[in-house]
């Protein structure tokens, strides 16, 4: 399993927002939980996707699923 997606070039922040994905939680609610900006999130959300060859936030959940970055 990747060790929080180093491998693939994502940064520890970036995978923290894409954790909350999975279990579907919103831009808004993962700012609040991280305390950062809903803009914020969308532009890390942005380069995971980019980083992940995906365009939305299902696809990008199952890619990560599949790498093993979320169970």
């Amino acid at each position: 399993m990747d060790l929080g997606g180093r491998d693939l070039g994502l940064t520890g922040r970036e995978v923290a927002v894409l954790q909350p994905l999975g279990p579907g939680l919103t831009a808004a609610s993962i700012a609040r939980r991280l305390g950062s900006s809903p803009r914020t999130v969308h532009e890390h959300l942005g380069r995971v996707y980019r980083t992940l060859g995906v365009g939305d936030r299902l696809v990008a959940v199952q890619r990560a699923r599949d790498l093993g970055l979320l169970t």
